[in-house]
């Protein structure tokens, strides 16, 4: 890897993160005001913020972290992505359960695991 496509690799990284870290905070945001202001069933909740997350997620990696137009394809992949990664921070909470450690260990590996998971498949498929 040259040192130009290595600085671009860093730099989508850091906007793929903050992008993260943005998203998480709307995530938070929406499923508590959906908690007070509409119904107070916070499974319910948190599937909208998810949804509403996800979608704000796939606008703003798309167009700003990895400088990429809008199109169905790449959509439906990030989609794809975005539902594995629901299944993989089920996967590690459970995995981490099973083993008898505490939840708070399994929040930290699914909060280490995941981003680096969408992250390379991002890179190599979605993007593509």
């Amino acid at each position: 890897m040259t040192s130009a496509e290595n600085s671009a690799l860093i730099k989508t990284a850091l906007r793929f993160a903050l992008t993260g870290l943005l998203v998480t905070a709307l995530h938070a945001v929406v499923a508590v005001l959906f908690i007070n202001f509409v119904m107070p069933l916070p499974p319910l909740a948190n599937g909208v913020a998810f949804a509403v997350a996800t979608v704000v997620s796939y606008l703003i990696n798309t167009t700003w972290s990895f400088s990429a137009r809008l199109r169905g394809r790449t959509l439906l992949r990030f989609m794809t992505v975005s539902g594995a990664g629901f299944l993989l921070a089920m996967l590690v909470a459970w995995a981490a359960q099973v083993a008898g450690l505490d939840y708070l260990l399994g929040i930290g590996a699914v909060a280490v695991t995941l981003p680096a998971f969408t992250f390379v498949l991002h890179i190599f498929w979605t993007y593509r």
